[in-house]
């Protein structure tokens, strides 16, 4: 077996084990965990307080809950909702523009209260090492001043005073798009002097039904002074994760959705993710602040409640200066692939409207960048298909004897020069670029129920249709593993006739290999996104178009 073969060969397991390990999801994980209800103050004299939770198990569904406590609504061109006068949390939220089924009316809802089975709740306050002081919990009652329901254009006013005349003011106001600004202050009007620390927790009280694909993040996130981490579900119910941070922000994950905290500039903070029969992503400031008799203390904290759209999360890390928000999207390790084809995508997209043609145009947009390299390698490839009698003579001639085969292969590739490896150059280039945009398909709601034509009604999902029903023609549904859709047949009749373009392999056994290799390919590709389905066959197209041209023009000379 010569060079070429060896290092095609190698080329194309890659290629088979990086498909094969995209294809391969876990099965789901059911997690089911005993919920506990809310959360309360821990005092500690020496050093910041701590947050932990009190067990109780709700047992209402979401429109009891909701109707259980006086509430103030909110609502703007993306979110509406309602925040709980009881504990003053937003508990209540759902997405005006995403459905939860492709032409479905029901929207997609986030947050639920906490006596709801999947309760997920946002809230933030006061805590205190000062003894022998009232502070507002999950129960207390908030009193509404001025406004009743929360707008773009009017913030709600919330207060509550304690026993010891000590007032707790929340401003809280909403952006046109995703972002709850919560302004705290304390109002001490006693004689003594407190301090308290300014803390925000996001609890869920069960993990939800995840993707559970390693090319996925789902579950607990936040970068802390620059570094990213990343916690699963299982993750933190095995172990807590603790830091101390000076800049940074924390939150949990959906594929799509993203509810996340932002602590106030320049405070430094101490961040835990940890279950304790709900999962918890919360922070405390380490550094407190004293109100002194007759004085104000205040603070400021951001909430990002959002569907993961690009411009959105961009938008908001660069207005707010809020570092690497952006990894709410998991871009993933080919980050400098994956959101600059994204970025095009989106472009070509608002040219055409259409990402399924978009894709086709970021596909003759890659072709064009490699174009001189993938030249190089078709004309080291057409001048090999060439060399092959000569090739099959001298391993004749030379049958007994392989190191004089070696040396007079060698031979012949630098008397015409020709470079053996360069053919396997298309099949290395593809694939990261392949990853890259099955990523971009995967992670970004802006792929989420977007046609193409025909019977592509999601780009973000696999091709409907099956060549085991006759494309619908028969009126049966065939089982998933058996839905081989038109576009992946496309794609492995565009591989066989590009395979027939190139060397065959001179060895029978490894050519029948690679004769399967297409059909193999079809079927690990039909339940990937129909969008990366149609990049692979418009690639194929274009590279066959490419090395017709270049083998016509390309001349050896015949050796004797």
């Amino acid at each position: 077996m010569d060079t070429k073969n060896i290092i095609a060969a190698i080329s194309l397991s890659a290629a088979v084990i990086i498909l094969y390990t995209l294809f391969f999801q876990p099965t789901q994980k059911e997690i089911n965990n005993q919920i506990s209800d809310s959360e309360n103050i821990v005092s500690n004299n020496s050093e910041a307080p701590s947050l932990e939770l009190i067990e109780q198990t709700p047992k209402i569904n979401r429109e009891d809950a909701i109707n259980a406590s006086k509430r103030i609504k909110f609502e703007n061109n993306n979110v509406l909702g309602s925040i709980s006068l009881e504990g003053a949390v937003i508990d209540d939220l759902r997405f005006k523009k995403y459905k939860t089924e492709l032409d479905g009316n029901e929207n997609i809802v986030l947050l639920n209260p906490r006596d709801v089975e999947n309760g997920y709740i946002v809230e933030t306050g006061w805590a205190s090492n000062s003894k022998n002081i009232d502070l507002p919990n999950y129960n207390t009652i908030w009193n509404i001043k001025g406004n009743t329901v929360l707008t773009p254009t009017s913030p709600i006013t919330l207060s509550w005073t304690n026993n010891q005349n000590i007032t707790f003011i929340k401003k809280i106001s909403i952006d046109d798009q995703f972002l709850f600004t919560i302004k705290q202050s304390v109002t001490n009007s006693t004689n003594n002097k407190y301090n308290f620390y300014t803390y925000g927790q996001i609890i869920r009280n069960k993990a939800p039904e995840i993707t559970n694909f390693y090319i996925l993040h789902e579950g607990l996130l936040g970068v802390f002074d620059d570094n990213l981490i990343e916690e699963d579900y299982d993750d933190i119910q095995e172990k807590k994760y603790s830091i101390t941070a000076n800049s940074g922000w924390l939150g949990i994950t959906d594929k799509y959705w993203i509810t996340s905290l932002i602590p106030q500039d320049g405070n430094q903070f101490k961040a835990d993710f940890d279950y304790k029969n709900k999962f918890r992503a919360n922070f405390i400031e380490t550094n407190g602040k004293e109100a002194l008799p007759s004085s104000t203390i205040s603070n400021e904290i951001k909430i990002i409640i959002a569907a993961k759209e690009v411009d959105v999360v961009d938008g908001y890390a660069e207005k707010l200066n809020i570092s690497k928000f952006d990894l709410v999207i998991d871009w993933g390790f080919l980050y400098f692939l994956t959101k600059p084809i994204f970025l095009i995508s989106d472009y070509f997209f608002k040219l055409t409207g259409n990402y399924g043609i978009a894709i086709i145009l970021i596909t003759v947009c890659i072709r064009i960048l490699f174009f001189p390299l993938a030249n190089y390698s078709f004309r080291s490839m057409a001048k090999m298909k060439v060399l092959q009698p000569e090739m099959t003579r001298l391993k004749e001639v030379h049958k007994q004897d392989k190191m004089k085969l070696q040396q007079e292969m060698m031979a012949l590739y630098k008397r015409e020069k020709v470079n053996p490896v360069s053919g396997c150059l298309p099949v290395l280039i593809q694939i990261p670029f392949f990853f890259a945009i099955y990523k971009m398909l995967f992670v970004t709601i802006e792929m989420r129920h977007q046609p193409f034509f025909g019977w592509i009604k999601d780009l973000s999902e696999r091709d409907p249709t099956s060549i085991f029903n006759l494309f619908g023609l028969i009126p049966w549904d065939p089982p998933s593993f058996l839905i081989i859709g038109v576009w992946p047949i496309l794609m492995g009749v565009s591989m066989f006739i590009q395979q027939k373009l190139n060397p065959a392999p001179p060895d029978p056994i490894q050519a029948k290999i690679f004769m399967f290799f297409p059909l193999f390919l079809t079927i690990i590709l039909a339940p990937f996104p129909s969008g990366l389905v149609v990049y692979w066959t418009i690639n194929n197209i274009l590279t066959m178009a490419q090395q017709v041209v270049i083998m016509k023009r390309t001349t050896v000379k015949t050796v004797t």
